[in-house]
């Protein structure tokens, strides 16, 4: 990095300001979010209650009310990114840097790897995994080209990296060599929604989360006991492995089902295979997209959650399933794994043999009291207060970094 002489005293003045600016791109985030398009939609909300902190998002034509209420009407959303995803990246490029050039924020974050290269602006990326790298044959080859180029470019171009998890900030500083700083920023879990099955009191009254619960779950036709994997469907997750895993259980446990909550993303037909040659594969149930109200439900009420992906960023769900006391599976040597430490049984990736035995541990009842406290103590840690007050703290270098007039 070389500092560049004449630094802007507008900006050191805006800088010396109590709110900070940020501009966020959430243009990107599907109609139906999951994975990062939820971890968006989080930030906002947390951001747009700060009293430091001034947000102006970017989102598609079509998407403005979404956001409004994401953010409460507090914040100022710009919709006029377009909807088709070639489009819209060209967008990103051509269009993006010359509405931050007038837009006033002194700080542009681009939440999925992305960033407008030709803008000014100092700009923080984030960085949830380098899987395209290291494992490219799990995801759409399309993507692959896209996201390599991209963090290659965030790499060399961003004032500041966030990284979910020091596993990812770790790898991305030996595979890339990264100019600007980078910051390891957990996401959070929403620890009102999330949370175990107790009543509690709620403005006066007592709220018995039992009973909603039993109705969110007819309502999506799911019946107790069963095995929960709840994520988009792809070959990462180890899907097909967890199918096998059950299917071999099943027959000591009459009444278990296994429940696939999450859309279908790219190479299901292993899946599908693989439920289509089961014995109990009419006690395979896939929901497809599972509304949010509905998630803690599933996540309290179920008898094993396993999230056995091969890696993540994060693995959020693997969090919420903890927050709520559920107990969890999931592999060893990832990040999952790491911020559950005890309180989730673990396997290799990809072993059937393993999550055989890691089942039928948890519903035996093996030690799920104490991993059941013990998550929920792992869980707590993990707040959106904690998650946001980090975002700042980078945005906060950043915008000082650019101020200054330094460059990368």
């Amino acid at each position: 990095m070389t500092e560049q002489a004449g630094a802007s005293s507008s900006g050191r003045e805006r800088l010396g300001l109590e709110r900070l600016s940020v501009s966020l791109d959430v243009s990107a985030v599907p109609r139906q979010a999951v994975g990062v398009g939820r971890f968006a939609l989080d930030l906002v909300a947390v951001m747009s209650r700060r009293e430091d902190v001034e947000l102006v998002l970017w989102c598609r034509r079509d998407d403005a009310q979404r956001w409004r209420a994401a953010c409460g009407g507090s914040s100022s959303v710009r919709a006029v990114a377009p909807s088709a995803r070639p489009v819209r990246l060209a967008w990103e490029q051509i269009r993006l840097p010359g509405l931050l050039a007038r837009s006033g924020t002194d700080v542009h974050h681009g939440p999925h790897y992305t960033m407008p290269e030709r803008s000014r602006l100092p700009r923080v990326v984030t960085v949830h995994d380098l899987t395209f790298f290291d494992h490219p044959e799990w995801h759409e080859r399309s993507k692959v080209m896209v996201f390599r180029r991209a963090i290659q470019v965030a790499a060399s171009r961003a004032t500041a990296l966030l990284c979910d998890s020091t596993n990812t900030a770790q790898r991305l500083q030996d595979l890339l060599h990264p100019k600007g700083r980078v910051f390891v920023v957990p996401l959070g879990v929403d620890l009102e929604r999330f949370r175990p099955d107790i009543s509690s009191r709620d403005e006066g009254t007592i709220t018995d989360l039992r009973a909603k619960d039993e109705d969110l779950l007819t309502s999506l036709s799911v019946r107790e006991p069963y095995v929960l994997f709840l994520g988009t469907l792809e070959p990462r997750k180890s899907v097909p492995e967890l199918v096998a895993a059950f299917d071999a259980v099943a027959g000591k446990e009459q009444e278990l089902s296994l429940v696939l909550a999450g859309m279908p993303g790219w190479g299901v037909a292993e899946i599908e295979a693989g439920i289509a040659s089961a014995r109990n594969r009419d006690r395979v149930m896939r929901t497809g997209y599972v509304p949010d109200e509905a998630v803690p439900a599933l996540l309290r009420r179920a008898a094993v959650v396993a999230y056995p992906a091969k890696e993540e960023g994060f693995g959020l769900p693997a969090l919420e399933a903890l927050a709520c006391g559920a107990p969890l599976v999931t592999t060893s040597g990832t990040v999952m794994a790491e911020l559950a430490g005890g309180a989730a049984l673990t396997m290799p990736a990809g072993s059937v043999e393993g999550l055989v035995a890691a089942l039928e541990r948890t519903l035996a009842g093996d030690g799920v009291e104490g991993r059941r406290a013990m998550g929920l103590e792992v869980a707590s840690r993990y707040s959106w207060k904690a998650s946001a007050d980090a975002h700042v703290a980078a945005y906060r270098w950043a915008a000082e970094w650019g101020a200054r007039g330094l460059t990368l």
